[in-house]
């Protein structure tokens, strides 16, 4: 295999150093791919068409869809009646209000999709109430922003999606099945944990359970969750595709928020549907970027060299899934989540395939390891996020989040060894 190691040596310089200089990643990419392909002497044509190709596909119209269902149903009153429902449900335990919010960030996160909204919105409404009643400031914070990972998992989520076209056509229904679990697994973990911290520290408990708040709950939140139903079950029914689903669920939010919960007037759709131009204007440039990036990558052999390369350090899957996992962490904390999925997916995969991990379950591990990223400084959206919301420094935070970094680690590495935590739904309702 002849290996070009200058062209290799200008991508990949090119490419950390702008984006180390402050360069978004995906200008970082597309300049990369430009000076690449200059030295291999290909028409600049070939970036262009690359470019084109990372976006042009049926199955992308399901990221934009699933972006504005989410930010319609996270601005029209559903967390304040996800509060209510998880309060009914698990609010009368010890240190009630923490896991009170690990639960709504459960449902929250499965229709947003997005860990910062998922922090944003119910920190704003449980930090306050989790000081107000005697719990540290730190670690009402901290157990809000770890459990927005949640949403990452559980579906449906928007990022499954640009991992499985970034994957090169893995079933998205699939992926939201192997989600689905570990998410509850997360959030078992988080609940478990929170538990012990609120016994240790004598945070009080809620009211007593009552049959009758948790049925009043359920009724006022039963609408907002039906997004998540009506996505997970088309798409695992195969009633309709997941961009069919993801649009019937954007109609679906639209009629429940505007003409049902009616919390928020009509003209704020136009708000909203800004904030979604903002937020895919972003994702699809980095998935277009990423198209000619990784045409470079492949023509490289790039995903070859660094397989052999782990394969050759060790003979051990445990150690090569070890070293995969810890190059996902570390570039989480430089990156953000998408630019890690489109770039790192194309490299990684074809080495996790070789060890015999199946594509499913390594999507949810890079979505784990991405949502961890997320948490850890310097450029944490989320940890930035809590501290906004708590004006609590974020030197003070991360060092609040080192627990709960531990609890996490130890969920990923039982989804990294324990293939059946991920993919037992999969393989028993679409094998």
């Amino acid at each position: 295999m002849n290996i070009d190691g200058g062209a290799i040596a200008i991508l990949l310089v090119t490419f950390f150093s702008l984006t180390v200089l402050g360069t978004h990643v995906a200008f970082a990419m597309i300049s990369a791919a430009i000076l690449t392909t200059m030295y291999l002497g290909f028409p600049l044509l070939t970036v262009m068409q690359n470019l084109i190709n990372g976006i042009n596909g049926f199955a992308f119209l399901a990221i934009p869809f699933f972006i504005l269902a989410g930010q319609i149903m996270s601005s029209g009153g559903i967390s304040e009646r996800l509060v209510q429902l998880s309060n009914a449900l698990v609010g009368w335990m010890r240190g009630g209000l923490a896991l009170v919010n690990i639960l709504a960030s459960m449902f929250f996160g499965g229709i947003s999709g997005s860990a910062t909204a998922d922090t944003a919105s119910l920190g704003s409404i449980l930090i306050p109430m989790m000081k107000k009643n005697g719990y540290d400031g730190d670690f009402s914070t901290t157990v809000t922003m770890a459990s927005s990972v949640q949403g990452l998992l559980v579906p449906p989520s928007h990022n499954m999606v640009i991992f499985a076209l970034a994957a090169g056509g893995v079933s998205i229904g699939r992926l939201f099945m192997g989600g689905l679990v570990p998410g509850i697994f997360l959030g078992i973990a988080l609940m478990v944990f929170s538990y012990v911290m609120a016994v240790i520290r004598q945070y009080p408990k809620g009211d007593h359970f009552a049959l009758r708040e948790l049925i009043v709950a359920l009724r006022r939140s039963i609408l907002g969750l039906g997004t998540i139903f009506i996505v997970v079950i088309g798409v695992v029914t195969g009633v309709f595709t997941a961009t069919e689903s993801a649009a019937i669920a954007v109609i679906y939010a639209f009629i429940v928020t505007f003409f049902i919960y009616r919390e928020i007037p009509l003209r704020e759709f136009w708000t909203i549907l800004g904030s979604t131009m903002k937020t895919l204007s972003m994702v699809l440039i980095l998935i277009a970027a990423a198209g000619a990036f990784g045409w470079c990558i492949a023509f490289l052999r790039i995903p070859t060299l660094l397989a052999q390369g782990i394969l050759g350090f060790t003979s051990s899957k445990v150690v090569a899934l070890l070293i995969i996992n810890v190059i996902l962490l570390v570039l989480g904390t430089m990156m953000g989540m998408a630019s890690i999925i489109v770039i790192m997916t194309p490299i990684l995969l074809p080495i996790v395939m070789q060890l015999g991990m199946d594509p499913v379950q390594f999507g949810v591990i890079m979505i784990l390891n991405c949502g961890i990223g997320l948490l850890t400084p310097p450029v944490g959206g989320v940890l930035f996020v809590g501290s906004a919301v708590s004006g609590i420094k974020v030197e003070y935070l991360s060092k609040a989040m080192l627990p709960f970094y531990a609890v996490m680690f130890a969920v990923l590495m039982c989804i990294t060894f324990i293939p059946g935590i991920t993919m037992f739904l999969p393989n028993l309702l679409m094998p």
